[in-house]
């Protein structure tokens, strides 16, 4: 009887991130680090952690007396389309991305946020979904929620393309150009979710909180020895962009983005 009754509990789960398959709020935000998971979760309302297997951790709280969901998917495109996928089968239907990524053109400050109106399809993982011709886009309404959640919170911000990237570090192979593209910043993940989205019928968006400067003509090419998260500017960033992103979510979940 103890074995049927824990077969039963796996079953309510979904098989890879390990979250429960029905009761998650209908609103999430997505974020890379289990430790920053936890950091925007401690901003909610009677946050309670709902699970944690392999880099996803999952909490659940509520914002302004919106309920939403704070999940983690690890470093990567691969790894971090299952959590979205996994997320849209739960029955989560808007999903905000809160990550760092590196500037791609001058004027795009360390500490600032960059709001993803769409990304380039670089993440090591649609490409073998469906063709490269399809577009990574972010819901408009997203877009404009990040937007005025910006504005009315007093964080510099910006609005544009982002480029999603599987590969962190330089390689051997020329890095492929977008100059005169006019990308605003650089990161691993997004497009992964915007495609998912767009297949699943989902509203979903991302903001990112600039960490470094990765344009050609704004950073050394030998590699990321300078590269440095870890400071105050950006830690400052970090703080405006979760409560961007759960504001942001609050607009959405009320239909006021205007």
């Amino acid at each position: 009887m103890t074995h049927d009754h824990g077969h039963a509990r796996a079953q309510d789960l979904l098989p890879v991130t390990r979250i429960p398959r029905t009761g998650l709020p209908a609103h999430a935000v997505v974020v890379g680090d289990p430790a920053r998971a936890a950091a925007v979760a401690a901003l909610l309302d009677g946050a309670a952690e709902v699970s944690y297997h392999r880099e996803y951790r999952v909490f659940s709280g509520s914002w302004k007396g919106v309920p939403v969901a704070v999940a983690s998917h690890g470093v990567g495109g691969p790894g971090a389309i299952l959590l979205f996928q996994e997320l849209a089968d739960a029955g989560v239907g808007t999903i905000l991305r809160f990550g760092t990524a590196g500037a791609m053109k001058p004027g795009i400050g360390d500490g600032d946020l960059v709001i993803a109106e769409a990304a380039v399809r670089d993440d090591g993982v649609t490409q073998q979904l469906l063709p490269p011709e399809y577009p990574a886009v972010s819901a408009p309404e997203a877009v404009l929620a990040l937007q005025r959640a910006a504005h009315e919170t007093g964080a510099p911000h910006h609005r544009g393309i982002v480029w999603t990237r599987a590969a962190f570090q330089p390689g051997l192979l020329p890095l492929f150009s977008y100059d005169g593209a006019g990308l605003a910043a650089i990161e691993m993940e997004l497009s992964a979710l915007l495609v998912t989205a767009s297949l699943r019928g989902l509203v979903a968006g991302g903001v990112l909180v600039i960490d470094g400067a990765n344009a050609d003509e704004l950073v050394d090419e030998e590699g990321t020895s300078a590269y440095d998260p870890h400071r105050d500017v950006v830690a400052a960033g970090v703080e405006r962009g979760a409560v961007v992103s759960l504001e942001a979510l609050r607009l959405l979940a009320e239909g006021d983005t205007r």
